[in-house]
Protein backbone atom coordinates (compact mmCIF):
# COMPACT_ATOMS: atom_id res chain seq x y z
CA UNK A 1 0.00 0.00 0.00
CA UNK A 2 1.32 3.42 -0.90
CA UNK A 3 1.04 6.45 1.32
CA UNK A 4 -1.34 8.04 -1.19
CA UNK A 5 -3.63 5.00 -1.09
CA UNK A 6 -3.55 5.07 2.70
CA UNK A 7 -4.46 8.76 2.78
CA UNK A 8 -7.29 8.16 0.29
CA UNK A 9 -8.61 5.43 2.61
CA UNK A 10 -8.39 7.75 5.60
CA UNK A 11 -10.29 10.46 3.73
CA UNK A 12 -12.93 7.90 2.65
CA UNK A 13 -13.50 6.71 6.23
CA UNK A 14 -12.95 9.84 8.33
CA UNK A 15 -15.02 13.00 7.98
CA UNK A 16 -13.68 14.87 11.02
CA UNK A 17 -10.83 17.03 9.75
CA UNK A 18 -9.29 17.33 13.23
CA UNK A 19 -9.09 13.54 13.44
CA UNK A 20 -7.42 13.45 10.01
CA UNK A 21 -4.90 16.04 11.24
CA UNK A 22 -4.26 13.92 14.34
CA UNK A 23 -3.55 10.93 12.10
CA UNK A 24 -1.21 13.02 9.89
CA UNK A 25 0.61 14.27 12.98
CA UNK A 26 0.95 10.72 14.28
CA UNK A 27 2.33 9.68 10.89
CA UNK A 28 4.97 12.43 11.06
CA UNK A 29 6.03 11.46 14.58
CA UNK A 30 6.15 7.77 13.67
CA UNK A 31 8.36 8.49 10.67
CA UNK A 32 10.67 10.54 12.88
CA UNK A 33 10.79 7.77 15.47
CA UNK A 34 11.60 5.21 12.77
CA UNK A 35 14.42 7.41 11.51
CA UNK A 36 15.80 7.84 15.03
CA UNK A 37 15.57 4.11 15.79
CA UNK A 38 16.79 2.83 12.41
CA UNK A 39 13.44 1.35 11.43
CA UNK A 40 11.35 1.45 8.23
CA UNK A 41 10.01 5.00 8.00
CA UNK A 42 7.41 4.16 5.37
CA UNK A 43 5.95 1.27 7.36
CA UNK A 44 5.95 3.19 10.63
CA UNK A 45 4.40 6.21 8.89
CA UNK A 46 1.57 4.03 7.56
CA UNK A 47 0.88 2.76 11.08
CA UNK A 48 0.59 6.34 12.30
CA UNK A 49 -1.55 7.47 9.39
CA UNK A 50 -3.98 4.56 9.58
CA UNK A 51 -4.18 3.91 13.32
CA UNK A 52 -7.53 5.65 13.91
CA UNK A 53 -9.17 4.88 10.57
CA UNK A 54 -12.11 3.22 12.31
CA UNK A 55 -12.94 5.78 15.02
CA UNK A 56 -15.98 7.18 13.23
CA UNK A 57 -17.02 3.76 11.91
CA UNK A 58 -17.14 2.39 15.46
CA UNK A 59 -18.85 5.50 16.83
CA UNK A 60 -15.97 5.91 19.27
CA UNK A 61 -16.81 2.57 20.91
CA UNK A 62 -13.48 1.66 22.49
CA UNK A 63 -14.43 -2.02 22.71
CA UNK A 64 -14.47 -2.17 18.90
CA UNK A 65 -12.02 0.62 18.03
CA UNK A 66 -8.83 -0.71 16.49
CA UNK A 67 -10.32 -4.19 15.97
CA UNK A 68 -12.24 -2.93 12.95
CA UNK A 69 -9.27 -0.75 12.01
CA UNK A 70 -6.92 -3.72 12.06
CA UNK A 71 -9.31 -5.68 9.83
CA UNK A 72 -9.65 -2.74 7.42
CA UNK A 73 -5.91 -2.17 7.03
CA UNK A 74 -5.26 -5.91 6.67
CA UNK A 75 -7.70 -5.92 3.73
CA UNK A 76 -5.83 -2.94 2.30
CA UNK A 77 -2.65 -5.00 2.22
CA UNK A 78 -0.47 -3.43 4.90
CA UNK A 79 2.03 -5.58 6.77
CA UNK A 80 0.97 -7.73 9.71
CA UNK A 81 3.33 -5.63 11.84
CA UNK A 82 1.23 -2.53 11.09
CA UNK A 83 -2.00 -4.47 11.67
CA UNK A 84 -0.75 -5.61 15.09
CA UNK A 85 0.45 -2.14 16.08
CA UNK A 86 -2.96 -0.68 15.21
CA UNK A 87 -4.75 -3.43 17.11
CA UNK A 88 -2.71 -3.10 20.30
CA UNK A 89 -2.57 0.72 20.44
CA UNK A 90 -5.98 0.52 22.12
CA UNK A 91 -5.41 -0.69 25.67
CA UNK A 92 -9.05 -1.83 25.94
CA UNK A 93 -8.16 -5.07 24.18
CA UNK A 94 -5.34 -6.06 26.52
CA UNK A 95 -3.10 -7.12 23.64
CA UNK A 96 0.57 -6.88 24.61
CA UNK A 97 2.76 -4.40 22.79
CA UNK A 98 5.78 -6.46 21.82
CA UNK A 99 7.49 -4.96 18.78
CA UNK A 100 9.13 -1.53 18.67
CA UNK A 101 6.44 -0.49 16.19
CA UNK A 102 3.70 -1.39 18.71
CA UNK A 103 5.40 0.58 21.48
CA UNK A 104 6.11 3.57 19.22
CA UNK A 105 2.51 3.94 18.06
CA UNK A 106 1.26 3.63 21.63
CA UNK A 107 3.43 6.49 22.91
CA UNK A 108 3.19 8.69 19.80
CA UNK A 109 -0.62 8.72 19.67
CA UNK A 110 -1.24 11.00 22.70
CA UNK A 111 1.82 13.19 22.05
CA UNK A 112 0.04 14.78 19.09
CA UNK A 113 -2.73 16.00 21.38
CA UNK A 114 -0.35 17.52 23.91
CA UNK A 115 1.64 19.34 21.22
CA UNK A 116 -1.50 20.52 19.41
CA UNK A 117 -2.96 21.86 22.66
CA UNK A 118 0.32 23.67 23.39
CA UNK A 119 0.03 25.40 20.02
CA UNK A 120 -3.64 26.28 20.40
CA UNK A 121 -3.13 28.18 23.67
CA UNK A 122 -0.60 30.46 21.99
CA UNK A 123 -1.86 33.78 20.62
CA UNK A 124 -0.76 32.86 17.08
CA UNK A 125 -1.95 29.24 17.41
CA UNK A 126 1.20 28.08 15.57
CA UNK A 127 3.78 25.37 16.20
CA UNK A 128 6.67 27.47 14.91
CA UNK A 129 7.36 29.36 18.14
CA UNK A 130 6.97 26.42 20.50
CA UNK A 131 10.02 24.95 22.18
CA UNK A 132 10.25 21.44 23.57
CA UNK A 133 10.79 22.69 27.13
CA UNK A 134 7.43 24.50 27.06
CA UNK A 135 5.71 21.27 25.95
CA UNK A 136 7.53 19.47 28.76
CA UNK A 137 6.18 22.01 31.26
CA UNK A 138 2.67 21.44 29.91
CA UNK A 139 3.25 17.69 30.26
CA UNK A 140 3.58 18.22 34.01
CA UNK A 141 0.23 20.07 34.16
CA UNK A 142 -2.19 17.16 34.51
CA UNK A 143 -5.23 19.30 33.69
CA UNK A 144 -3.68 20.58 30.44
CA UNK A 145 -4.75 18.40 27.50
CA UNK A 146 -6.07 15.99 30.11
CA UNK A 147 -7.05 13.42 27.48
CA UNK A 148 -3.42 13.02 26.40
CA UNK A 149 -2.19 10.15 28.56
CA UNK A 150 1.07 11.04 30.28
CA UNK A 151 1.59 7.36 31.09
CA UNK A 152 1.37 6.44 27.40
CA UNK A 153 3.80 9.18 26.40
CA UNK A 154 6.23 8.21 29.16
CA UNK A 155 6.28 4.68 27.76
CA UNK A 156 8.75 6.06 25.19
CA UNK A 157 11.32 4.76 27.68
CA UNK A 158 10.49 1.26 26.36
CA UNK A 159 12.06 2.44 23.08
CA UNK A 160 15.18 3.65 24.88
CA UNK A 161 14.16 7.31 24.61
CA UNK A 162 14.13 9.88 27.39
CA UNK A 163 10.89 11.84 27.59
CA UNK A 164 12.59 15.14 26.72
CA UNK A 165 14.12 13.63 23.57
CA UNK A 166 10.78 12.08 22.61
CA UNK A 167 8.91 15.38 23.04
CA UNK A 168 11.54 17.26 21.02
CA UNK A 169 11.45 14.66 18.24
CA UNK A 170 7.63 14.79 18.12
CA UNK A 171 7.53 18.58 18.14
CA UNK A 172 10.03 18.85 15.30
CA UNK A 173 8.12 16.26 13.30
CA UNK A 174 4.87 18.17 13.70
CA UNK A 175 6.56 21.50 12.98
CA UNK A 176 7.74 19.94 9.72
CA UNK A 177 4.13 19.52 8.57
CA UNK A 178 2.65 22.54 10.37
CA UNK A 179 0.94 24.01 7.27
CA UNK A 180 -0.84 20.68 6.66
CA UNK A 181 -1.97 20.67 10.29
CA UNK A 182 -3.13 24.29 10.11
CA UNK A 183 -0.73 25.10 12.93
Amino acid sequence: MTREEALDSVRANVDNENLVKHMLATEAIMEALAGRLGEDEEEWGLAGLLHDIDVELTGGDMTNHSKLGADLVREMGVSEAVVHAILCHNEAHGIPREAKLDKALFCADPLTGLITAAALVRPDKKLAGIEANSVRKRFKEKSFAAGASREQMASCSELGLELDEFIELGLKAMQGIAPTLGL
